[in-house]
C-alpha cells in the first residue's frame, strides 16, 4: 500500500504542479510570453482561459477526497487538454521539441490515474476484509 501511495503522489504532485502552473501563467498573471507562445495555434485567448479556470477546478477535483466519479472526469478532461495541445502543436508546426515534452507529461497522468484506481482497488479491499 505505501508504494502504492508515493507512486500515486509523486504522478499526481507534478501533473497537478503542471496544471495549475499552466493555468496561472494564462489565467491568473495574464503572462504575454504564454499568450504569445500559444498565438501560432490559432485559439482566441478566452479559450485559454477557460481551459485554465478547467485545469483549476479539475487540480481541485483530483485532490478532495472521495467524489471518484468526479475525479475520472478530471483525468478525462486532462487527457484531453494534453492530447488537444499535443495533436495542436504538432499540426501547426512547431518543432519537435516543443510537444515532444507533452507526451512525458501524458505518460505521467497515466501512471497517476492507473494508481489511482490501484489505490481504490487496495481500500475496497481493506474495507471489505475490516467487515469479515
Amino acid at each position: 500500500m505505501k508504494k502504492i501511495n508515493i507512486i500515486y503522489w509523486i504522478a499526481t504532485g507534478l501533473i497537478l504542479a503542471l496544471m495549475l502552473f499552466s493555468a496561472a501563467g494564462t489565467f491568473l498573471i495574464h503572462d504575454p510570453k504564454s499568450m504569445e507562445k500559444m498565438a501560432p495555434l490559432g485559439y482566441p485567448a478566452y479559450v485559454m482561459q477557460m481551459l485554465a479556470v478547467a485545469k483549476i477546478l479539475g487540480a481541485i477535483a483530483i485532490l478532495v477526497p472521495g467524489f471518484p466519479r468526479l475525479k475520472e472526469w478530471a483525468y478525462a478532461g486532462f487527457t484531453f487538454d494534453l492530447l488537444g495541445a499535443t495533436i495542436s502543436m504538432i499540426i501547426t508546426h512547431f518543432a519537435v521539441s516543443d510537444w515532444a515534452p507533452m507526451l512525458i507529461f501524458i505518460a505521467i497522468l497515466a501512471v497517476s490515474y492507473i494508481y489511482f484506481h490501484k489505490r481504490l482497488k487496495l481500500k475496497a479491499t481493506a474495507t471489505k476484509d475490516a467487515a469479515v
